[in-house]
């Protein structure tokens, strides 16, 4: 009896020694430093792309930047490739280290059972019994001591049991964040190919309606500028009419900052309303929302918890006018908002997000005049998804599916946005 508990402790020390714990911190140590480079050869590529932009608004400059920004795109998806590597090695792992604990919690019920039984049986015979039958006082006692000790071993070896489930319930939570990971990073990495196929499409387009000339670049971007501005008329024309009354105690407090910021890295390049820039970029002398200067394909994420409205594109009725790809999601506190000049969309109509899910990657469509996020916030009360007619004589007749708000709907970000610092402004804004 006793050399059966012995039997289970040495099958358990061995179970507990994983061997593929070394080799998997080997492996995780390389993928980590392909990472870590990676990372610096993404970095080398986002300067680049922010000094190319910084450049005279020439067709070279502009194929130069659509080149830069796919081979950045693409070294991303290389590094969420080895990310999606590491988590279903990590998966493994798991499920190795949960199979391993199952089967020796399955020993251990077998081997307790096996125990209680024996010692059952031999404490059914009454200790007068047992010295008749030895026909010696100290082989009882002997025995009686062997039963303490194995007593007491038992008490150990249930204490160990109890151990490993409380292992085993750890792993499985470990694999299940694991797997959600997984998930988020394959979605991820889904999107990042959508924006690398839409920058050479870009790129493609771009060279087929120049013809690689200079003078025909510069025409295409003046014809654009004035559909921006001729649809900006009928925006805010259409806008204008709306009639809404701003119940301010539907709102959260403003400064208590219930948004997060939309992305990791914040750099803001315009602000909200009539700012020292805005009367020379839109016609109507002010601006909707706030911008951040961050390069293609850069994650966007929920800046608080709600539902997606909608999300659409404006490029395919009318290119160059407004949003292009777009996000609407209004959320649980009072507030919506619009993400605008996506470069691909993770989001569904319907969808429930909470603040930090992943809704899209920026971009460059739309009316702009560079990568960047255009985050525009309303009162819910008056916003929505509607259908806006264009007037003029650019996309003449052409209905835009869109977020729009009474003029008095639209709220400064920066009022529920988290504190700021200064390294987080560009310079003369």
């Amino acid at each position: 009896m006793f050399c059966l508990v012995l039997t289970f402790m040495s099958a358990f020390s061995a179970y507990s020694a994983n061997p593929t714990k070394e080799e998997l911190s080997s492996k995780i140590e390389d993928v980590n430093a392909e990472i870590m480079r990676l990372d610096t050869e993404i970095a080398k590529y986002e300067v680049e792309i922010v000094k190319t932009g910084a450049e005279a608004k020439t067709l070279s400059n502009h194929i130069k930047e659509l080149n830069l920004t796919r081979n950045k795109l693409l070294k991303e998806a290389e590094q969420i490739a080895s990310q999606i590597k590491l988590a279903d090695k990590t998966i493994s792992n798991l499920s190795e280290n949960i199979l391993t604990k199952e089967e020796q919690i399955n020993l251990a019920n077998k081997t307790l059972a096996k125990t209680f039984y024996d010692l059952y049986q031999s404490e059914s015979i009454y200790p007068i019994e047992m010295i008749l039958k030895e026909g010696k006082l100290s082989s009882f006692s002997k025995d009686y001591n062997e039963k303490i000790l194995l007593s007491n071993k038992i008490d150990t070896f249930i204490s160990e049991i109890n151990s490993i489930k409380i292992n085993l319930e750890e792993s499985k939570g470990a694999k299940e964040i694991e797997r959600e990971k997984l998930n988020k990073l394959n979605q991820k990495l889904s999107l990042e190919k959508e924006a690398v196929t839409a920058v050479r499409v870009e790129k493609d387009k771009l060279l087929k309606e120049t013809k690689n000339q200079e003078s025909a670049y510069q025409k295409l971007l003046a014809e654009n500028k004035k559909k921006r501005e001729a649809f900006e008329k009928d925006l805010r024309d259409y806008e204008t009419q709306l009639k809404f009354i701003l119940d301010s105690n539907l709102l959260p407090v403003i400064g208590s900052a219930p948004l997060s910021w939309p992305m990791q890295k914040i750099f803001i390049t315009q602000l909200f309303g009539k700012t020292a820039s805005s009367a020379r970029l839109y016609a109507s002398g002010s601006h909707s929302g706030v911008d951040f200067g961050i390069p293609i394909g850069t994650p966007v994420y929920a800046i608080a918890s709600g539902t997606v409205i909608g999300v659409g594109d404006t490029d395919a009725n009318c290119k160059g006018a407004s949003f292009g790809k777009w996000v609407f999601i209004k959320y649980n506190n009072g507030l919506s908002s619009t993400y605008g000049h996506l470069s691909a969309i993770s989001a569904k109509e319907g969808q429930e997000v909470k603040t930090g899910d992943l809704v899209a990657l920026s971009g460059n469509t739309g009316h702009s005049t560079g990568p960047h996020l255009h985050l525009t916030v309303y009162a819910s009360q008056g916003a929505e998804v509607r259908e806006v007619p264009t007037k003029s004589a650019y996309c003449k007749g052409v209905n835009l599916r869109m977020p729009i708000a009474p003029v008095n709907a639209y709220l400064d970000p920066m009022s529920y946005l988290p504190k700021t610092t200064a390294s987080m402004y560009k310079k003369g804004i």
